[in-house]
């Protein structure tokens, strides 16, 4: 695969959370938001499943609950928009979900790349 077809994959790949990301200045209704975020994810993963992408969503999906509560209570952040325990908007777990999701794919793409195994070399060696 070239490193134009690497690209393309890698861009097509972050294409929803940039849709997503466009889309929380545009929807103020968190609720619909978060609606509008689960069909696109749906539809991407109905369009190119990957295996475990599902384990990645989940994964990603609770452990940045708990990051943001984490983060939240420290002070370290602060939302306007709360309408997820009062603390942080309803939408963002599920724009991690699919973060993380996406995160992997870009990792199986740049895997199969020979420059990236020169890379994982060097630092190993």
């Amino acid at each position: 695969m070239s490193a134009k077809q690497k690209a393309t994959q890698i861009l097509l790949n972050m294409l929803p959370v940039v849709v997503m990301i466009g889309l929380i200045v545009v929807v103020k209704n968190d609720y619909i938001l978060a609606g509008i975020y689960l069909f696109i994810i749906a539809a991407s993963l109905i369009i190119k499943y990957q295996a475990k992408d599902y384990l990645f969503f989940i994964f990603g999906f609770v452990f940045m609950i708990f990051a943001e509560i984490l983060f939240v209570s420290t002070g370290v952040e602060e939302f306007i928009r709360n309408s997820f325990f009062g603390l942080m908007p309803i939408w963002l777990p599920v724009l991690w979900g699919y973060g993380f999701v996406v995160i992997k794919r870009v990792i199986v793409i740049l895997n199969k790349s020979s420059w990236f195994e020169e890379i994982k070399q060097k630092i190993l060696t």
